[in-house]
């Protein structure tokens, strides 16, 4: 299953399903502009999709708003008996999310590949 989101002149969110596991890849910039954008993506679904892989191979930019938005995510993904799991960080994408401790709460892989495994 395909399903792209575009906003313009900001973020490209791409979903696809793996063994029960729903894989967002999003390119561009995650910032005020497009933070609804990302928490509709990471709602959990009428389809029950409570594991979730963020592909960040092509974000080159987070912003504190984005920041919120990940943290609340995975809070919600826990409660819900999930998970929330981000790959392939870029380096900017890494700094910041080291730098606010984001990668202290949701667990970062250098692949998705490594993030789908159980």
């Amino acid at each position: 299953m395909h399903h792209p989101a575009e906003q313009p002149g900001g973020l490209a969110i791409t979903r696809t399903d793996t063994d029960g596991i729903r894989v967002l890849a999003l390119a561009g910039e995650l910032d005020a502009d497009n933070a609804d954008m990302l928490r509709e993506a990471l709602r959990i679904d009428e389809d029950g999709h409570l594991l979730t892989v963020l592909d960040l191979g092509a974000v080159t930019f987070l912003d504190s708003s984005a920041i919120s938005v990940l943290a609340t995510a995975r809070r919600n993904a826990n409660a819900a008996g999930g998970w929330l799991r981000m790959a392939a960080l870029t380096d900017p994408v890494e700094r910041v999310i080291a730098l606010v401790g984001l990668d202290t709460i949701i667990d970062c892989y250098p692949t998705v590949a490594e993030a789908l495994k159980p």
